[in-house]
């Protein structure tokens, strides 16, 4: 797995030239919906959908909701994108139960819609495309816990209450400590994925524990604002995050962040986008892509230390691959 990411990462003229062969100038515009401005995995994401749709002569609409994952303002931008009517939209809700209603009108207005990143609790989709959570979750956990010596205590800062990603990343983490006895869960708390509110739940924790020695955080915006309560109050932990983000990798190199699951946005804006416009053009599309997690460390960043910019597309027949379960 991890080789097929790396040689997707590394052989960005071997894949353009792949690409050249299927590009046709066509022109679609493609509407891909995100969930807020404030989390970094959601840019590479959207990067990820602008490199596709550049790559196959194509084009984005990026909608994104000014207050962070707000179910209104996400329902507003459905209305206007079916009056818009672009060719085909990638779509995250930012609840998967809440925006299912949206989603029944875009299958109304028949136009195509491809589900990334959170997996939608209905409606109708070409493809689904995103990653493991549970072991995301799981894997990361047991590497701090691995890292302290199956000792310690431990607390959990979750993302968004009741939505799918955090359920099932905290779920990982929970099994990860069940199968750590000598590990104590002291809070499980939520930061809804925010680095400030993540800052202030650690702040609020360590008045009420003297002794923290590891933090699991759902993704890495709250990770690092964990690490910024944990510097202000001139205290240690490892803490641990998930999304393999820029700023992740940053904080891993200077040794701030032990580590990181690798949720692979960027492959998901691709492959979300690809899926969109094979579709379009009647070119088979996989109906399916589960990206598995890799945790990003001090020993292996460097092939994730790449700047987005920089970074290539997998191919329909890399997409392939990395969808077997």
């Amino acid at each position: 797995m991890r080789q097929q990411k790396l040689a997707y990462l590394a052989l960005p003229l071997l894949m353009a030239a792949a690409f050249t062969s299927e590009a046709r100038a066509d022109g679609e515009t493609i509407a891909v919906f995100t969930k807020n401005q404030t989390n970094p995995f959601f840019q590479t994401v959207r990067v990820g959908a602008d490199n596709m749709a550049k790559t196959l002569n194509a084009k984005t609409l990026q909608y994104i909701p000014t207050k962070p994952d707000s179910i209104p303002e996400q329902l507003s931008q459905i209305e206007d994108v079916v009056v818009k009517k672009p060719s085909a939209i990638v779509f995250t809700p930012v609840d998967y139960k809440a925006m299912v209603p949206g989603v029944e009108k875009i299958n109304e207005a028949k136009i195509p819609v491809v589900n990334i990143t959170d997996r939608s609790a209905g409606g109708k989709f070409l493809s689904f495309v995103g990653a493991d959570d549970y072991s995301l979750g799981l894997e990361t956990a047991r590497f701090l816990l691995k890292t302290l010596g199956g000792k310690g205590n431990i607390v959990i800062i979750e993302g968004v209450k009741g939505s799918l990603t955090n359920v099932d990343r905290v779920r990982g983490f929970n099994d990860a400590l069940k199968e750590t006895p000598g590990a104590k869960l002291l809070a499980s708390q939520p930061g809804n994925y925010q680095r400030l509110q993540a800052l202030q739940v650690m702040e609020n924790l360590m008045q009420s524990n003297s002794q923290i020695d590891g933090v699991l955080a759902a993704n890495d915006a709250m990770a690092v604002g964990a690490i910024e309560a944990l510097d202000g109050a001139n205290r240690k932990a490892q803490v641990i995050g998930i999304n393999g983000t820029k700023e992740a990798i940053d904080a891993i190199k200077s040794g701030k962040l032990l580590a990181s699951g690798d949720y692979n946005g960027f492959a998901q804006g691709c492959l979300g986008t690809m899926m969109a416009i094979r579709s379009l053009r009647n070119q088979p599309v996989i109906a399916e892509i589960v990206l598995k997690p890799t945790v990003i460390t001090k020993d292996n960043f460097g092939p994730f230390d790449v700047p987005l910019e920089q970074r290539t597309c997998p191919t329909f027949e890399e997409a392939g691959k990395l969808s077997a379960k």
